[in-house]
């Protein structure tokens, strides 16, 4: 396990919003910013990305795939500088045109727009957005189109069952996208990511993410690496910018986050599970990293 499965392990579709919709030129939808994470993929045609603030818009074409990060409110459009009045898509599953739905190679001068929209909750999946760019592009370089099509065949089928396969084809879809932008696309992926290749720090770090509640000390932390805690201090200091048990204890206090926010765990419990032994050294660190208390963290995050 590595950074990047546990950012993507907490960004699950459960019931995720997925919807096709067939447009006739000209045409624009408009997005109310509602969701964490939105994936468009131009199935027939191609299609324009337009934000609010003022940014160029992106060009998507048909067999590439772009994930529009943040809650900002966008558009999509087949032109740069629409001339229609947009539809405003609150539910990315009203945009979907059920009994009227061509193939990809259907009527000329029609666009086939497949669209999900993730919801994104917690404080390790939030660090996934952190260092999304507002709009990521990413080509299918790696032969993704048949998971598409059978993606969109699925959105006209009433089976039974129809929801979960469709949760886990977007979770694939999501993924597939995300690892092709950060290896090929991203103009400053996150450090942390390319010191996975690194043959010091990599080990260091998969141990780390793997068993987080382990205690951890930089000569166990040198072990995994077969170096010397010297050289590893070193190298994992000028590859992440800061040393490594700082990097485990922030690591630490987002999982505690997490479990204080969504489960029933005790302080006691949540301690114990991240790496403390007692909850009283627990707390301190917590507030330290935090900025509250673990039970003042809980009663702000919890439903009112």
């Amino acid at each position: 396990m590595d950074p990047f499965d546990d950012l993507l392990r907490g960004v699950r579709a459960d019931g995720a919003l997925l919807g096709r919709s067939v447009l006739s030129a000209p045409w624009a939808l408009a997005f109310d910013g509602g969701a964490s994470l939105t994936l468009c993929a131009p199935v027939r045609g191609e299609a324009w990305i337009l934000s609010g603030t003022g940014r160029e818009p992106w060009l998507i074409r048909r067999g590439e795939v772009a994930i529009v990060s943040g809650r900002e409110p966008f558009m999509v459009a087949d032109e740069p500088a629409p001339t229609s009045w947009p539809v405003t898509l609150g539910d990315v599953r009203s945009g979907t045109t059920e009994g009227d739905q061509p193939s990809p190679a259907g009527p000329s001068g029609r666009s086939v727009l497949m669209v999900g929209a993730y919801e994104v909750k917690g404080e390790v999946p939030l660090r996934l957005l952190r260092i999304l760019p507002p709009v990521a592009v990413v080509p299918d370089s790696h032969g993704y189109a048949p998971l598409r099509a059978y993606l969109e065949a699925q959105l006209a089928l009433g089976s039974p069952g129809r929801q979960i396969v469709l949760d886990r084809l977007l979770d694939w879809l999501l993924v597939c996208t995300l690892r092709e932008w950060f290896d090929h696309h991203a103009a400053d992926p996150p450090a942390w990511y390319l010191a996975l290749g690194d043959r010091v720090v990599g080990p260091v770090l998969r141990a780390m993410h793997k068993a987080p509640g382990k205690p951890w000390t930089l000569a166990s932390l040198a072990a995994e690496a077969g170096v010397s805690r010297t050289v590893v201090a070193k190298r994992f200091t000028e590859l992440l910018g800061e040393p490594p048990l700082t990097y485990l204890t922030e690591w630490r206090m987002a999982l505690a986050a997490d479990m204080l926010a969504e489960s029933r765990a005790t302080v006691a419990e949540v301690a114990k599970r991240v790496g403390y032994a007692d909850a009283f050294g627990f707390s301190a660190a917590f507030k330290r990293v935090r900025g509250a208390s673990p039970s003042g963290y809980r009663r702000a995050t919890s439903p009112s």
